[in-house]
């Protein structure tokens, strides 16, 4: 019900969805999500489209007004609870997906830097007359090189990250 009143009052007051967005301060492609429902605003942007539309919140949310009681403004607010609380959802799983990504990502770096240490630079030994294993030991030892130097740096902001998205008790 949310998307057909925002679509419809938005044409009514014919507005385009880029007039929209740049008096919500969003995205085009916000407004056109939150139409075809496949987001929805959360409770201070529905106050904001609720301005610029010139219509109250509650007959974006679908509900007839007379006038306003106490019910209304309890359903309402229920009604927004419940849509904070999917956007909250989201946002949580965005977040452990991002945390295990920076996770693995730290568990490939150490495995790199433990190769390296266990392999002690082979190519350091090798017969570099042939063409093939000079080009080949040319480039693993630039490989570790760039590796050595910059995965530190990686790795910081990486655990770095870990700890920001970590779950907060």
């Amino acid at each position: 019900m949310l998307k057909e009143n925002i679509k419809a009052l938005r044409k009514s007051k014919g507005f385009s969805q880029e007039e929209l967005a740049i008096k919500l301060n969003v995205v085009r492609q916000t407004i056109s999500k939150w139409e075809q429902g496949l987001s929805v605003p959360d409770a201070e942007m529905l106050i904001s489209i609720s301005e610029v539309l010139e219509t109250p919140v509650s007959k974006l949310l679908g509900e007839n007004i007379s006038e306003s009681k106490a019910d209304d403004i309890k359903a309402i607010s229920e009604k927004l609870e419940i849509i904070n609380l999917q956007l909250s959802q989201r946002k949580n799983e965005r977040r452990k997906i991002v945390h295990w990504l920076l996770i693995s990502l730290c568990i490939i770096i150490i495995i790199i830097f433990i190769s390296l240490i266990l392999l002690n630079s082979p190519y350091l030994n090798w017969d570099y007359s042939n063409p093939e294993k000079a080009v080949l030991g040319v480039i693993l030892h630039s490989f570790e090189w760039l590796f050595v130097r910059i995965a530190p740096i990686i790795l910081i902001g990486l655990i770095i990250g870990i700890l920001l998205t970590r779950k907060k008790v």
